[in-house]
């Protein structure tokens, strides 16, 4: 009796898996974040985008496709000569989207943080009172979501060393925190595996802080 109650404990964990298990959205998602990667044109980031929405469609409990259409978003506005407010503000509507699924995550956060500091970048004189605190709250909710999230305290390096060009005081405190983002992206690459999705950028962007530290 306790072996066949056993066998179907173990059937229901086995199924319970292989429907939890989505090989086909693990390997939708994992095309779109190699197509990410290199990326040559506008064409070609509003082809990863839109692939990432399709994805986010047929699954609509994941937060990831939507996370990275986001990511996409913000980083095309960044990279190409574009309605860069157009841009960040549809990274805002695909965040918006993705916090509603995954409320209180801290990659949720601080990229809401960092498509606010894209939007301060686009007029810096005129946004800066208003959203140069937001960006900064935003970095700091994420960081006290998760300390173990390196883009949260490298996107927060990034705001430190802009605030202290700004100010003309000395980068320090943003050097600090882009080498504890560049500790924490080593630490989270020893845990990586062939199915992982997850996020793991954040390594450019601290060795950028960082060329202003020597």
């Amino acid at each position: 009796m306790k072996k066949s109650i056993f066998t179907i404990a173990a059937l229901f964990m086995w199924i319970t898996f292989a429907m939890a298990a989505d090989p086909a959205y693990e390997a939708a998602m994992k095309k779109q974040i190699t197509a990410m990667q290199s990326i040559p044109d506008l064409e070609a980031s509003q082809q990863v985008t839109n692939g990432f929405i399709r994805i986010a469609e047929a699954k609509n409990e994941e937060w990831l496709p939507l996370y990275y259409a986001a990511y996409n978003q913000i980083i095309t506005a960044f990279r190409f000569d574009v309605d860069k407010d157009q841009f960040f503000d549809q990274a805002l509507d695909l965040i918006k989207r993705a916090d509603e699924i995954a409320p209180g995550n801290s990659e949720i956060t601080a990229l809401q943080g960092f498509a606010t500091m894209g939007k301060l970048s686009v007029d810096p004189a005129s946004r800066g009172q208003e959203m140069s605190p937001q960006a900064m709250q935003l970095f700091g909710k994420a960081i006290n979501l998760d300390r173990a999230n390196p883009r949260a305290v490298i996107l927060m390096s990034q705001m430190e060393l802009g605030m202290a060009q700004f100010f003309g005081s000395g980068p320090e405190k943003a050097c600090g925190m882009a080498r504890m983002g560049i500790d924490l992206l080593k630490k989270e690459e020893a845990k990586i595996t062939n199915s992982y999705l997850l996020p793991t950028w954040g390594k450019r962007e601290a060795e950028s802080v960082l060329e202003n530290c020597k």
